[in-house]
């Protein structure tokens, strides 16, 4: 009994001593020369890829990976990065994470920067001007080789940004248009979002629209809204003053749903008649809907609601939202892309802006007048 306890003594002792060896220190490449039997020097070469590497012969090669992989080496990325002059990495500044409109931005970075080699280093600077200075400040003190800024609707600050384009940086900023500023910019064309919004009520025979804006500081607003008065333009359709509300510059993008139902309400509340709701955006959408819904109201039999941008949970809403698609990945892709193309090759890159075609996606939230009103007749029946 005595001997077994010992045995066992031995074996955790062992495994506590290898445990520690193994976890202690990283494997070098002295410890993969040493496990092979090669010099430091043919290790090296064959490791880090180099050039010199086909002078070896292909048994020696296969033999110091073959090692290296048992051990478990990895290269040290910092000091390859000193030799080399770079850090293989590029900052990611997104002005507030808890967006949805950034979560499919950052995932077309992301698929766009890995098979490039570059890692995205991701920061949330929290709708804060200072915090996106500084952010910005040690993204270039850790030397990355390209910039992406995801600007939110509360995006004002672009001094630093611009100062950062002058010195060559390889900048794009996703979601406003700041090339006439100097940085090259990517984002949906919101006039032409507007336009679409609007023509898909108006084909669904409603003509007494409402209107929610976007804060008066914000050029996406004015570009969807000049989409929607042309379409109006062409169709005939008037739109009166009353029938138009802006939502106030806010501190939070989320805060867009509470603005959306309280001034839903005002409507509603002065007795206005309309058919259709056409947000600035899905949380100002889901807002109206909460107003509608405030006041006993059903969407889409008593009233049709559209929004824009069709973040993640657009599809699932109860009902499931109509809105104007943002290709939110592609932007993202599209932007790392154009960083990655500078990188490479130390030039301009490509066009300073980009614009890239939204998309009409039709769920349950808008219906057309003649399906409403039969709705309102079979529910006159069951009451």
């Amino acid at each position: 009994m005595a001997k077994k306890h010992v045995a066992s003594a031995g074996s955790t002792v062992l495994f506590w001593s290898a445990l520690r060896t193994s976890s202690h220190k990283p494997v070098t490449l002295m410890d993969v020369a040493r496990e092979s039997g090669y010099s430091v020097s043919s290790v090296s070469i064959v490791l880090s890829g180099a050039p010199l590497a086909d002078n070896l012969s292909p048994k020696t090669r296969r033999t110091i990976r073959e090692v290296a992989e048992k051990l478990g080496y990895r290269p040290h990325v910092f000091a390859r990065s000193l030799r080399m002059q770079r850090s293989n990495t590029v900052g990611v500044i997104v002005f507030d994470m808890s967006d949805p409109f950034c979560t499919l931005i950052l995932r077309g970075i992301d698929k766009q920067l890995q098979p490039a080699g570059l890692l995205p280093v991701v920061m949330d600077a929290h709708n804060n001007r200072e915090m996106f200075e500084r952010y910005l400040g040690m993204a270039l003190d850790r030397r990355v080789e390209g910039l992406v800024v995801v600007a939110n609707w509360l995006f004002v600050s672009i001094d630093a940004l611009k100062q950062q384009t002058k010195g060559k940086l390889p900048t794009v900023v996703v979601g406003r248009d700041l090339h006439r500023s100097g940085v090259r910019s990517v984002l949906v064309d919101n006039d032409r979002g507007g336009y679409l919004a609007l023509r898909h009520l108006y084909e669904l025979g409603h003509r007494n629209v409402n209107f929610l804006l976007g804060p008066k500081q914000l050029s996406d607003s004015s570009r969807r809204w000049a989409g929607m008065r042309r379409f109006a333009m062409q169709s005939g359709l008037n739109i009166a003053n009353s029938r138009v509300l802006q939502l106030p510059g806010l501190s939070d993008p989320l805060t867009g749903f509470s603005s959306g139902a309280e001034l839903t309400g005002r409507w509603l509340k002065n007795g206005q008649k309309f058919t259709a709701i056409a947000a600035f955006d899905d949380m100002t959408a889901f807002g109206a809907i909460r107003g509608l819904n405030n006041h006993g109201l059903r969407v889409p039999e008593d009233c049709s609601v559209i929004g824009f941008d069709d973040v993640p949970m657009a599809e699932l809403a109860t009902p499931s939202l109509t809105t104007i698609r943002q290709p939110m990945e592609a932007m993202g892709r599209y932007a790392a892309e154009a960083v990655t193309d500078q990188i490479s090759s130390g030039e301009g890159g490509r066009e300073p802006l980009k614009l890239l075609q939204p998309e009409l996606v039709v769920r349950q939230s808008t219906m057309g007048t003649s399906n409403r009103l039969a709705s309102h007749n079979r529910r006159s029946i069951a009451t």
